[in-house]
């Protein structure tokens, strides 16, 4: 299937067919050929992120494919019932003793040079409609649950545990608007490149592949924030020295803001993970894929509390030589 697609929809022939990192590849023509989800993105999305890739790729990174267009030319193929996009690099570079805080502060600094307007593809400064219209969509399906007998233990547990994380989301909120009317942003501040969801995965596990589909143009806490979250629920047991490394290593390229801080820990205290966890219950139906978000769920319950000593501490987790002058939620020093 891959080569015919490459084939009737690119008008590339065909070549060698390998799995390179999640991405079905072909590689010939002195190219690995990969072939990409673009998700939700529609094609004015897709071509902005190819004019961003393009400009990443001229600014010296490496590991930014090109995103080629079809016979077309438009950006997203079609194959069937498919979207497609293609992405094009020379040899892929392992991933080694990867430095990855100082990697992510050098691509957020090459992406900051952007030199055109970014539209579709921007979430900067939109973190609070996007977080209220996300609540108020779940405090519908929560509503309506309420006053009738759980259909399972995940609605049962949902409908327990949405107040508290409502709760959290509002705390969220509210430190997100005193951030943007207390902290006064800086260069630093400035709108970049930076990804859907940034884990140690999001460049893959064996090589550097940086998919441009996996782009947002938005503030670089978002990164930072993101990864944070995840290292806490992967590594419970050693996420301290990792994230003071992270940290260190970013801040040998960028030094964060009063502000990039507290938007960091806005982000930080919103509770992604609870919502994310609700919504793919409620979007699936394979019985193994629920099975596996209600034990998320339950595990994500019991530690409400570690959580919150894990936010309480932070500041200081991270190293950040700010600690003592960034403000905390009341609740969270008490």
């Amino acid at each position: 299937m891959l080569g015919e697609i490459l084939e009737k929809v690119y008008g590339i022939k065909s070549g060698e067919y390998l799995r390179l990192e999640s991405f079905d590849a072909v590689r010939g023509n002195g190219f690995y050929y990969l072939i990409a989800n673009p998700g939700g993105k529609d094609e004015e999305e897709a071509a902005e992120l190819q004019k961003i890739a393009a400009h990443l790729s001229a600014y010296g990174d490496r590991n930014v494919p090109a995103v080629l267009p079809t016979q077309s030319g438009s950006i997203i193929g079609q194959w069937e019932a498919q979207k497609v996009c293609l992405l094009a690099c020379r040899t892929p570079e392992l991933q080694g003793n990867l430095k990855l805080g100082r990697k992510l502060a050098k691509f957020h600094e090459r992406g900051k040079m952007v030199p055109f307007k970014v539209e579709k593809a921007a979430r900067i400064g939109q973190w609070k409609s996007l977080w209220e219209a996300r609540l108020d969509q779940m405090e519908k399906v929560w509503s309506e649950r309420i006053f009738q007998p759980p259909a399972d233990e995940f609605e049962r547990l949902f409908v327990e545990s949405f107040p508290y994380y409502a709760g959290l989301a509002e705390n969220a909120i509210q430190y997100l608007v005193d951030t943007e009317i207390d902290a006064e942003p800086e260069a630093t501040d400035n709108g970049t490149v930076c990804h859907e969801r940034f884990t140690d995965q999001a460049w893959g596990r064996q090589y550097i592949i940086k998919n441009p589909m996996d782009w947002v143009f938005d503030h670089r806490s978002r990164d930072l924030a993101d990864w944070v979250r995840y290292k806490y629920f992967r590594n419970r047991g050693t996420y301290g020295p990792e994230i003071a490394r992270f940290f260190s290593e970013y801040g040998q390229i960028t030094r964060l803001s009063p502000f990039s801080w507290r938007l960091l820990y806005a982000r930080l205290l919103f509770p992604l993970h609870y919502l994310e966890t609700v919504e793919s219950y409620y979007s699936t139906t394979r019985e193994s894929e629920q099975k596996m978000l209600e034990d998320r769920l339950v595990d994500m319950l019991k530690q409400t509390g570690d959580f919150e000593t894990f936010v309480a501490r932070f500041f200081a987790l991270a190293g950040s030589p700010l600690q003592t002058a960034l403000p905390k939620p009341e609740w969270l020093t008490r």
